[in-house]
């Protein structure tokens, strides 16, 4: 019986580095890239990969404006005639080195509902057991604008945290996390380390896309960082300008690495990794300090509740500055929330009528951000 290798990686490609300024794959590059790729294969290693660049190849063959991004309509048609493109493309590559490619369309619902999430999982185990190497993409064909990824940055950390994979592998256009926006001068430092994307690392990044072709920026990457080093799980940002990209960071060390905080369980690392809640509960301060010690979301605490939940939804809680330090399955519907607001718990039964939960969030149900 076949077992997944013991180091599980994940690495994303955006569309930049895939199609040239002459809108042609850059397959010699990519050639390179996948030789790195059959390498790590070859020595055992499970290897994911998490390819943009659908829409910028069926742009190309549709001959769509703005590389089909123009509008949701054509980044759909787009979608539809490049994923066929990208598979038949990763297929023939990796095939080139006795490697089975598999791919995956995923929707954000497919990694934000749990049961789906834990579907997504399982075939991810199944294609690594049997050594194949899966090719994941956003399902833009269906993707909307209001429930998409939007970038793969944060797919492949998602991607990573299903298969629970030891390393992310983000290639860039720019040799990693630089202290302000590269300007190629010698000027630019690159910070090689990252121990916790805290609010100072998340003020250096830049959220534009350089290329024009994806949808991500230094910022969707620092989001990624952050749901990967939830998961216990190493993430590096390196340059895919150069040939042979993987070998070159991995003599250079050219690049940012991110390193892993002890990992969660699985449930709240889902959690953790979400990017959607159905509403978000206030605390105050003294509320706010009781959780970053370990302790349950009580009602006292409690200021302010926005959006339409029930129990069991996943909620974000945020302190009084609005910066969202929480998240977990709530214990009592919104409107029942609504009428607890900064009550102490021996008040909570006479206002509901009903013996209620002991918390409105439980620790065991929580995760920090």
């Amino acid at each position: 019986m076949m077992t997944i290798a013991k180091e599980v990686i994940v690495v994303k490609i955006g569309s930049s580095l895939l199609v040239g300024d002459d809108d042609n794959i850059r397959r010699s590059w990519l050639e390179t890239l996948v030789a790195d790729i059959a390498k790590r294969h070859a020595e055992g290693v499970s290897v994911i990969i998490v390819s943009s660049g659908s829409i910028a190849l069926g742009a190309r063959k549709l001959g769509l404006e703005k590389s089909g991004r123009a509008n949701l309509a054509d980044a759909q048609a787009a979608a539809s005639v490049g994923q066929i493109a990208l598979a038949s493309l990763w297929s023939a590559l990796l095939a080139n080195h006795d490697v089975t490619a598999a791919q995956m369309l995923l929707t954000l619902d497919d990694l934000e509902d749990r049961k789906r999430y834990l579907n997504a999982a399982a075939t991810l185990e199944k294609l690594l057991e049997n050594r194949a190497i899966p090719v994941i993409n956003e399902n833009d064909s269906v993707a909307t604008d209001e429930i998409r990824f939007g970038d793969n940055d944060r797919l492949a950390a998602r991607v990573a945290q299903a298969a629970s994979a030891d390393h992310v592998f983000l290639l860039s256009d720019v040799d990693g996390l630089f202290d302000r926006r590269p300007t190629g001068t010698e000027n630019d430092q690159i910070i090689p380390l990252v121990e916790h994307v805290d609010a100072r690392i998340m003020a250096m990044a830049d959220g534009s896309s350089s290329s024009g072709l994806g949808s991500g920026g230094m910022t969707s990457k620092l989001e990624a960082a952050r749901i990967a080093n939830l998961a216990g799980i190493k993430l590096s940002i390196l340059s895919g300008k150069h040939d042979h990209p993987l070998d070159r960071y991995q003599q250079s060390g050219i690049g940012t690495l991110f390193q892993a905080s002890g990992s969660t369980s699985a449930r709240k690392s889902w959690l953790g990794g979400r990017l959607t809640s159905a509403g978000t509960i206030s605390v105050d301060d003294g509320a706010a300090e009781a959780l970053q010690d370990g302790n349950s979301l009580l009602a006292a605490g409690i200021t302010g509740i926005t959006g339409q939940f029930d129990r069991s939804d996943v909620v974000d809680i945020a302190q009084a500055d609005g910066q969202v330090i929480a998240r977990g399955l709530v214990e009592y519907s919104a409107a029942d929330c609504a009428k607890i607001i900064g009550r102490r718990s021996n008040e909570l039964e006479a206002l509901l009528s009903h013996a209620p939960r002991s918390a409105v969030v439980h620790r065991n149900q929580m995760v920090l951000l």
